[in-house]
């Protein structure tokens, strides 16, 4: 008997084994089914973590040693709220004075002279080498070093003489020893955000007969800022929290004036959780702050802006009806 011949018309289609041969769509059987990977251990490891953290928030909730009725009723005192505007204020005025003295600072480290590259590298290794409240408590007795101040000619006679007690009082030493140390990390700060930028765009800049000035302002700070923003925004954070430190000069920011009222009434503990959920408070709408200033700063880097927290939601809601259609198409294909 002859064996039937397996070549076909050159005009001919095989059709594929997975296929039906009258459509040529795939069958409900002939594809695989898919399962998502059971992931044990991640799964475990969240179900830790939440019950841990359930477990703190119990115990800070129910315990009464926190007095959460007592913080309150001094959470909006005047007293508190008076500290609270002198730390914002504090905090603005420092980094506004810090950068404004730091961005000639990282200019004059940039500098091919060497005499102005030297001292900036000295004052800030100077304002870095020693602790923030050895600065602070200098300045504060600065008058054992100066009686006085005045304004003339160079070793020569002074016009206007002023003693130092009169002039520097507590809030004032606050700021300038807070705007010296942290002009001295600005300084820094700018400098990586300049080295950060690819020399071929200076070089490109050159090339199209831009002046340095103009370079540095319109091509190298916008880009350097991306590098710039979030380590000044950690700085800033940073500063936020390091006022606390003039509390020591007695001046009234919020610590002070939280330590003010419970040496009064001896409730410690709940006054400075009223310090503590300020702090929170405010650092968390500066951190707010941060996430859209280095958005901003982010464009022309990606296709595409980072999404938002409400934007990632948003897109997390959608996903979950378009996963549950998957899984019930998945189920009635089997």
């Amino acid at each position: 008997m002859a064996t039937p011949s397996r070549t076909t018309a050159p005009d001919a289609v095989p059709v594929p084994v997975d296929k039906r041969p009258e459509t040529g769509v795939p069958g409900p059987g002939d594809l695989p089914r898919i399962v998502p990977r059971r992931r044990i251990g991640r799964r475990l490891t969240a179900a830790a973590a939440l019950l841990v953290f359930a477990m703190v928030v119990n115990s800070v909730a129910r315990n009464d040693a926190f007095q959460w009725d007592v913080v309150g009723r001094y959470f909006t005192t005047r007293a508190v709220l008076d500290g609270l505007l002198l730390t914002l204020w504090l905090t603005g005025a420092v980094m506004v004075l810090g950068f404004l003295l730091g961005i000639p600072l990282a200019v004059m480290r940039l500098s091919t002279n060497p005499v102005l590259s030297i001292l900036s590298w000295g004052y800030v290794w100077i304002f870095r080498a020693t602790p923030l409240l050895v600065q602070l408590l200098f300045w504060f007795n600065i008058g054992a070093l100066y009686p006085t101040l005045g304004l003339g000619v160079p070793f020569g006679p002074q016009f206007v003489t002023v003693k130092t007690v009169n002039l520097l009082g507590p809030t004032l030493t606050a700021v300038i020893g807070l705007t010296l140390h942290e002009a001295a990390y600005a300084a820094e700060v700018i400098r990586g955000g300049i080295l950060s930028v690819d020399s071929g765009q200076t070089e490109a800049a050159q090339a199209l007969g831009l002046g340095k000035r103009r370079t540095l302002r319109r091509i190298v700070i916008p880009q350097a800022m991306r590098s710039i923003v979030p380590t000044a925004g950690n700085m800033l954070i940073g500063t936020l929290k390091g006022t606390s430190i003039v509390s020591v000069l007695a001046v009234h920011d919020l610590l002070y004036s939280v330590q003010l009222v419970y040496n009064q009434s001896y409730q410690v503990i709940p006054l400075l959780m009223v310090a503590t959920l300020w702090y929170i408070a405010v650092t968390t709408v500066l951190s707010v702050g941060q996430f859209y200033v280095e958005r901003y700063y982010a464009r022309g880097s990606a296709r595409a802006l980072p999404p938002t927290p409400l934007e990632r939601l948003r897109a997390r809601a959608a996903a979950v009806p378009s996963a549950r259609s998957r899984a019930t198409t998945a189920k009635t294909t089997v």
